[in-house]
Order: C-alpha cells, then structure tokens, then sequence
C-alpha cells in the first residue's frame, strides 16, 4: 500500500541562508535585469489569449474503489472520486452555444433575462410569474495546489492504476487534438490560412472538463503512472498530466506567495539546450538559470536570484529533487519536437557567472540519482544510431539486415544475442495477405469510387465507413473501428488519396528481436505516433477444415478472434460529449 505524505514543513527546519557563490557576486552597478520565464525557443509563442478560457472546477482525480494511499498529515484518507468522473467529462448545456451579444440583445425586448453579463446562454423570462431565470458562467478551475507532497510506496495494483489513468487521460488529449485539425481542415480546407494549433484546444477543452490531471496536489518526486522514458509532443501534454506545469518556462516551481515560509521551491526543470551556457552529459547537468533574453533567445541582461532561480537555490538548501524532461527536434514528429522523461535529478551547486555572452548567470549542477530505470533521451539516441550504423553499434546478433528481401520501403532486421534460435528465417516473409482463391474472390463487377481527383467524405467509399473517412488529411486514425473501407482497385482516386493509408506500405523500420521473456517480438526503431498505420498483419487465410488439419500437426495457429478489443478506446470521446467536442472545436477557432 502506498502513501502521498505531506512534504517537509519549511518553518521547521533551520533559517535559510544567502547562496554561497563560487563566483564573486556581481557588483551593485550591473544592469537590472529582466526577469522573465525561462521558456523553449523552439517552441511556438502561446499567446495569453489562448490559454485564457472558461473553465470547470473538478474533481479528485481518485475514486474510492481504489487504495487510499493519499494520506493528510493528520493520517486521514484523502477522500477519491470515480475514476470515470475525472478522465472523461459531462456534456455541455446546449445554451452554452449562445452568444452574450445575442442575449443582450434579445434582453432588450423583455424575450429573456440575464443576470451574469459575462455569460454566454440565455434563458426565457416567465412572464406569468414573473420569476427571473439566471445562467451563471462556469466557474473557474481552481489555482494548482500550494501543498507540497510526495507520493511513495505505490504498489503494483496502485501502478497499474494510475498508469491506465495516464494511458486513457493522453489518449483523449491526442484524440481532441486530432479531431480540432481535423475540423479545422474541414474548415478552412487544407493549408489554407495559418497553421491549426490542435494541442493548444486540446489542453484548454481537458482543462475546461476538469481532465488534468494532479492539481489538487503538487508532487515532489515521481509523479503517479508517468515511467521514466515516457514521450511527449506537446509542451502542453506535459501540463494535462501534470509532470511539468508551464506552458513555456522551463523551470517549474512553488511560487513565495504560495510556500508554508515564504519561499519559491522548484518540482522540475526542462532541458532543451535554449541557453548557451548549458551544458548537458547525461547523468550531470550544468543548467542555467532563466531571465534576460531578448525575443532573439539571446542573453542580453544579467540574470537576478528571483522567481524561479531562487526556487532551484531553495530546492537545493532543502535538498528537493526535480523532475528533468529533455526536450529535442526530432525529425519524425510531428510538432518537431520530442519531450522526454529522464528521472529525478538532485541540486547539487549553484553560482553566479559570466556566460559566454558576457552577461552574469546563475548555474545550477545536478546529478542524477542512483537506482533510476535508463534515461529515455538516451534510449532515443541509441535507437537513432542503429538507424544509421546498426552494424557499428551492435557488431554481434544480427540474423538479418532486411528479412523482407527488400520488399517493404523499410528494413526490417533480425536480431537475436540470447541463443541460437533461428525460427523467424525459415519463414518467407508475405507483404500482402493470402487467401484461398475459392474463399476470396474478388469479381470483375467490383463497385468503387469516382472520385478522379481525390476523395472526398461524401464519396462512395466514405459512406461505408459511416459518412466520413477513419483518416484525417495526415493519416492519422480519427476513431478505433471493428472494420475500415479504405478505397481499392475499383476506385478511381489516385494512389496517394487520403483512403488509401495501409497500401502505402510499411513506413517505421521495425526489428524482430528475442526476448527472454516473451519469445520472439517487434520493436521500432522510429517514434510511432498515436492512431498512425504501422504495418498489415499478413499471413495464410485458412478455412476452419484446414486449420483443424495444422492443429493436429503442432503447427502454431493465430486466430483474429483473439486480439485484444482496445480498438474501440481509440477516439472514443462519448463520455466527453463527442458533438460537443466535434462542433465546439469548430466554432472556436
């Protein structure tokens, strides 16, 4: 049973004192500088507009049929809502579509009445009784939590739990984030105008609906069902799950107004080479602190022991860790960025010193502690020099380079340094599926699309799929589906239509490898995102007489029957009114 114990007490320890620099303070006459976040200069700009929306208040995050492991520090149970309640959300009230303006403007007439001139519905007045109707807007959700915690002894039931919660909260944030570019193409059409920003309304729809996660508590530490080396493409994902809670700055912190003692502490700090003068080996970092640079990313003014420079100062005094998440372009993304988890790092120094600018800096070293699973960022590095030079990296193992014979666009390589198991090469590898000519027969009377230049979703092969493609302009699946009607050889659209995702081949390279654990198994050497086409499950289609026949010979049968259903979690939004979701992301760009 695990424990969430209240965080030291800062009025109980002893009187913090002045850094100590290794470095001469810089005299009184130095320019005041700017003090300003520490953002991420390959990061679009987040205009305030954008963040600032209506929002909901929310429930805890936590049911009460799950282990109370959330503890006070008078050793009460934090009370838990349902799980359900706190990744999904309610529908909206159809009067939230009404627009202030047109409120007032029907108020003139005596037709309606509204109290709240900040709201946007609007309610007829009784005339017979003369009773008033008011809306009231929707209230704000409450500011993050000043009560640092720390969450520890969470065993498996309790991993397992807040890791699904995790799982299921990035899978509506992806879907939202799909669907709003979708709308947006359908919208404005396909590159028209300027760029759709998918994860931006995807994080304000969560965080209306009360779906962010671990607000209610600031974490120290390890954060519930986040591993080391989880991946993320959005700064913003980072702040629906809670493991760093700024849009843009890098370093995350305890604000003084906030702290028991009136003092900034910092909980986690992205690494993403933004300053010249930080310095990054892995398990040590030199990092420095935020403030006085100019809209270029340049240094321009001295740097000051304020905000959250003198929160990573305090975090060291009182020997807080921080969380680290590096963030790098990756060329497979697509946000360009990658953002990846790398474990709890402690402060160990902090000075003030001349950057390679010429302007004064504070640093901070940390060190990464013992006993943490390997780093993802180096997991990712790895990966992208066995794309390179696999045989310079791994000399010994390699069964094949290609066991596809070059018949997909990308290698697929066989790897086994555990024993002497050949299976996988006494196979031949199958591109496309094989069925038996007198089961699957494909007749020249085949009815397809006419669509010369390009499908759209009202053509015929849309209709199978419900009135609209499972793709969006990217390929990207928009919801999971039992069975999808992608356009064939009947179709006269060309090859590079939008329906036509899964004949474009295999496009990761993937490697069969051994496992001690599971056998034979397939990893990717590429990032796969969420709801992409990853490769066709081919193979020999048997009747049910001839799979009786294998069977009694021993053969290893696969039956589709048997694969998991966790289709049907993919773009599933009804718990969070998916009309709601498809018109409201319409409407409010």
């Amino acid at each position: 049973m695990g424990s969430l114990v209240p965080f030291q007490d800062l009025n109980l320890l002893p009187s913090p004192v002045a850094a100590t620099p290794t470095t001469p303070a810089p005299t009184p006459t130095l320019l005041t500088p700017k003090i300003e976040p520490k953002t991420e200069p390959l990061d679009e700009p987040i205009q305030t507009h954008q963040l600032e929306r209506p929002q909901n208040t929310s429930e805890p995050l936590l049911s009460d049929s799950t282990p109370n492991f959330f503890i006070n520090s008078d050793n009460t149970p934090v009370s838990r809502s349902s799980e359900q309640d706190n990744v999904y959300s309610e529908f909206y009230r159809i009067s939230e579509l009404f627009r202030t303006a047109f409120a007032k403007r029907l108020r003139k007439y005596g037709d309606v009445e509204v109290l709240d001139p900040d709201s946007r519905a609007i309610i007829p007045v009784n005339q017979e009784t003369q009773l008033s109707a008011a809306v009231v807007s929707r209230p704000k959700v409450p500011k993050r939590s000043s009560e640092l915690v720390r969450v520890t002894d969470l065993n498996a039931e309790d991993e397992r739990y807040f890791r699904d919660v995790v799982r299921r909260t990035r899978m509506v944030y992806d879907s939202l984030r799909i669907f709003a570019m979708y709308a947006e193409e359908r919208r404005k059409g396909v590159g028209q105008g300027k760029r759709a920003r998918g994860d931006l309304t995807a994080s304000s729809v969560m965080k209306e609906r009360g779906l962010w996660l671990n607000r209610d508590k600031r974490i120290v530490g390890s954060i519930p069902g986040v591993q080391i080396g989880d991946l993320f493409f959005f700064r913003m994902e980072l702040c629906v799950v809670g493991l760093h809670g700024q849009p843009q700055a890098g370093i995350d912190y305890l604000p003084a107004s906030q702290s028991s003692n009136g003092e900034p502490i910092a909980t986690s700090i992205i690494v993403s080479g933004g300053y010249e003068d930080d310095e990054d080996a892995g398990d040590i970092i030199i990092y420095t602190g935020h403030g006085g640079q100019d809209k270029l990313n340049r240094q321009c003014e001295h740097q000051k022991l304020e905000g959250g420079n003198l929160a990573m100062e305090r975090s060291m005094h009182y020997g807080i860790e921080v969380r680290v998440i590096r963030g790098f372009r990756y060329q497979g993304s697509v946000s360009s960025k990658v953002y990846v988890y790398d474990g709890l790092y402690k402060i160990l120094d902090c000075w003030f010193d001349v950057g390679k600018s010429g302007f004064g800096v504070y640093k901070y070293k940390l060190l990464r502690i013992d006993g943490q699973p390997e780093m993802g960022s180096a997991v990712l590095r790895f990966a992208e020099s066995l794309r390179n030079k696999p045989l310079a990296v791994r000399p010994k193992g390699y069964l094949s380079l290609d066991i596809s014979g070059k018949k997909e666009n990308a290698p697929v390589l066989l790897f086994n340094d555990i024993d002497g198991d050949y299976d996988p090469l006494y196979y031949e590898y199958l591109v496309k599926t094989v069925f038996p000519p007198f089961v699957f027969n494909q007749g020249s009377n085949g009815a397809g699309c006419e669509c010369v230049s390009g499908c759209t979703d009202n053509c015929f092969c849309a209709m199978k799929n419900g009135g609209e493609f499972a793709y969006d302009n990217n390929g990207y699946l928009l919801r999971g589906k039992p069975v999808i009607f992608e356009c064939g050889a009947f179709c006269q659209c060309p090859p590079n239509c939008r329906n036509r995702v899964s004949q474009r081949g295999l496009r990761n390279r993937l490697e069969v490898f051994r496992s001690r654990e599971t056998g034979w198994g397939v990893r990717s050497l590429d990032l796969i995102h969420a709801g992409a086409f990853i490769c066709e499950y081919t193979g020999v289609i048997l009747t049910m007489e001839q799979a009786q026949i294998f069977s009694m010979n021993g053969d290893t049968l696969v039956y589709p029957n048997r694969f998991s259903a966790r289709w049907a979690e993919w773009g599933d939004l009804s718990q969070g009114s998916l009309l709601f979701a498809t018109e409201y992301l319409v409407e409010t760009f």
